[in-house]
């Protein structure tokens, strides 16, 4: 198995994200290290020397992948026996050229609580873990978006992650039995219907994700989802409400399609 490291003298999430996207389109199994905040001389020694360990003991060159301001550090990192990948030099020479214009490099200059985007995006949270699963309903016109399906379909980790990541604030409320059968949204986001996102989920998906939180009971059955999951997608077609199925999608998936198709802003930089 190959080894990847991701190092940086930040927080490593853009040599993790850039790392992790390259790697991923190889059929190869990898080891992945991350190690953030390499800020010395003597810290940069220290990866070297772990890398080039990592070769001794497996005769393969560890794959680099890293960010950093000081170029002594990345001289240090450059001379270890990995393969080195330095894709924000490489690419801040090519927006160079073109802009005119010298780069200013600044440490924790991209994930960092000076960020322009941080109190959005921690207010979005605050905002996300009070709104959970209905328990503020008073708070919706505050809303940037209110992500409504049935129980376990996805709606609390995706308004988190539309917090976390674009600092939008999303509510999600879940819909229960009674306003399934009732046919329609209950009336506190009758008032908001502009704002409604739906999920849905494949009724065998939702029961195994239900049998892991309450066992044989009618609320895991098969049975139980396929009512749910066709009562509430008839009241998002009725509503004329976007909806999208999650089965299928990671968080960071059904975030993405939840904004292209609203066009919520992000506030992610």
């Amino acid at each position: 198995m190959r080894t990847a490291f991701y190092i940086s003298d930040g927080t490593a999430i853009t040599s993790e994200v850039f790392g992790h996207a390259t790697l991923s389109m190889f059929p190869v199994e990898f080891t992945h290290n991350t190690i953030p905040f390499v800020e010395t001389v003597e810290k940069a020694e220290e990866i070297k020397t772990l890398i080039d360990s990592t070769y001794t003991l497996s005769g393969e060159k560890p794959l680099v992948f890293f960010t950093f301001v000081n170029p002594e550090l990345s001289d240090i990192i450059l001379s270890s026996q990995g393969v080195c990948y330095d894709f924000l030099s490489y690419a801040s020479e090519i927006v160079k050229r073109e802009l005119k214009v010298a780069p200013v490099p600044k440490m924790h200059r991209t994930h960092s609580i000076h960020e322009s985007s941080y109190d959005f995006r921690i207010d979005a949270v605050n905002y996300a873990l009070a709104n959970d699963d209905g328990a503020n309903i008073k708070d919706y016109d505050s809303a940037d978006i209110i992500l409504v399906g049935v129980s376990r379909s996805g709606k609390t980790p995706t308004s988190l992650y539309l917090a976390l990541q674009y600092g939008i604030k999303a509510a999600n409320y879940p819909m229960t039995e009674d306003d399934l059968e009732s046919g329609n949204f209950p009336k506190c986001l009758l008032p908001h219907k502009h704002k409604i996102f739906g999920l849905t989920i494949d009724p065998e998906r939702l029961s195994a994700i239900r049998q892991g939180r309450m066992a044989n009971s009618k609320y895991a059955s098969i049975r139980q989802c396929r009512i749910e999951v066709r009562e509430v997608e008839m009241i998002f077609k009725k509503h004329k409400t976007p909806y999208l199925n999650s089965t299928r999608y990671s968080v960071e998936e059904i975030s993405a399609k939840i904004i292209a198709e609203t066009g919520l802003k992000r506030h992610k930089y």
